[in-house]
């Protein structure tokens, strides 16, 4: 087969087109549309290739000159794209308005400068943080579909999955510098035998009362207040269940506190890492805004 160089990149052989584009054609095939976003690109330009050479779909043209490279800005680093947010301002027979924050008309001109140049720099910033945060939304979903189709072959060539048994699971490149890892943590919230454990916890610190320290009493207070939305610290009660005490009623309050626990759900994280090396220390890439 003779292929045309304007489309087949110079670098691959023959054999190794076929190979490439063989590759691509098996994932599309188990998968559909998810084992294509599988496909590597130097699979992708082969299958593309050989389309080419065969006819199916024309060469492409003469590529233009490259354009030459915008100086570098911070701004064009990454936030590229920005909403428009409306101004917020309303014409009404000739004069200016903006609505305040109870929805009334107010004349622009009696607006304090500072606060118009607030409520342009705000959104400003949130013509950005949308199409960040729709970006970050998508990359999750691309996340979540990608280790899907990763797993699908993996079932399909050899029966087998990756992780354990809660789908917690890590992949890993070749080089041992990145990797992905997937984590199901479960939801978990607390029926009324917690009323019971607080109870008797209360007696046991009552009966103490010399004996029982600072630190205890600091557990047992975290354990059982609750935040603003009500919810038990569940972490704190985990620290509660760890303490190494012999009273029958303290025994009798961790078992009342592990029958309240239920499980109502789970949560699966994602997180990818990196390292510069070896011996490196592994480095969270950062999606977080709070921590980047």
């Amino acid at each position: 087969m003779t292929v045309n160089h304007k489309v087949a990149p110079k670098r691959f052989t023959h054999d190794q087109l076929i190979t490439l584009a063989g590759n691509g054609v098996t994932k599309v095939d188990l998968l559909g549309e998810s084992g294509a976003t599988l496909c590597t690109q130097d699979e992708i330009i082969a299958m593309a290739t050989l389309l080419a050479a065969s006819g199916a779909i024309p060469a492409l043209p003469d590529r233009a000159p490259p354009k030459k490279p915008e100086p570098y800005t911070r701004r064009n680093e990454a936030m590229t794209e920005q909403f428009r947010l409306p101004d917020g301002r309303k014409v009404i027979d000739g004069n200016t308005y903006m609505l305040d924050a109870k929805g009334r008309l107010e004349p622009v001109e009696n607006i304090k400068p500072q606060h118009l140049l607030e409520d342009e720099t705000v959104r400003k910033i949130i013509g950005y943080a949308l199409p960040l945060s729709g970006q970050v939304a998508r990359f999750k979903q691309h996340t979540f579909d990608d280790i899907s189709a990763f797993e699908g072959v993996l079932a399909q060539e050899y029966g087998t999955t990756v992780g354990g048994r809660k789908g917690n699971k890590t992949l890993m490149t070749v080089d041992g510098l990145f990797k992905v890892t997937v984590q199901v943590a479960d939801r978990i919230t607390f029926g009324p035998e917690l009323q019971v454990a607080k109870t008797l916890v209360d007696e046991c610190l009552n009966e103490w009362s010399a004996s029982a320290g600072p630190e205890l009493r600091g557990i047992v207070t975290k354990a059982f207040n609750t935040d603003k939305e009500g919810q038990i610290n569940v972490s704190e009660i985990f620290m509660l269940l760890r303490q190494d005490i012999d009273d029958p009623r303290w025994q009798r309050a961790m078992e009342a506190i592990r029958d309240a626990m239920r499980v109502v759900g789970s949560k699966t994280y994602v997180r990818c890492y990196r390292r510069t090396g070896h011996d490196a220390p592994w480095e969270a890439i950062t999606i977080d805004l709070a921590k980047a």
